[in-house]
């Protein structure tokens, strides 16, 4: 699986255990809900700091982020 499709699936499995919209971790991290979006299709190539954004807002490790995303051979 795509690492981009695993990071999003987490973190919107994430977010949704917290009850928190879109907008809601929007918020949180200080981007745009369209972003967070995005992010949780795959479709985004998230920097470290903006991860390490998202693992305070959902109060999570970043290994809980990357959590599934496969070794590179």
């Amino acid at each position: 699986m795509n690492p981009k499709a695993v990071f999003g699936a987490n973190v919107r499995r994430l977010r949704r255990e917290r009850g928190f919209t879109q907008k809601e971790l929007a918020t949180r991290t200080g981007f745009q809900p369209t972003y967070v979006g995005g992010v949780e299709r795959g479709e985004r190539n998230i920097s470290l700091v903006n991860m390490a954004a998202m693992a305070v807002a959902l109060r999570v490790t970043l290994s809980e982020l990357v959590a599934g995303i496969p070794r590179a051979e």
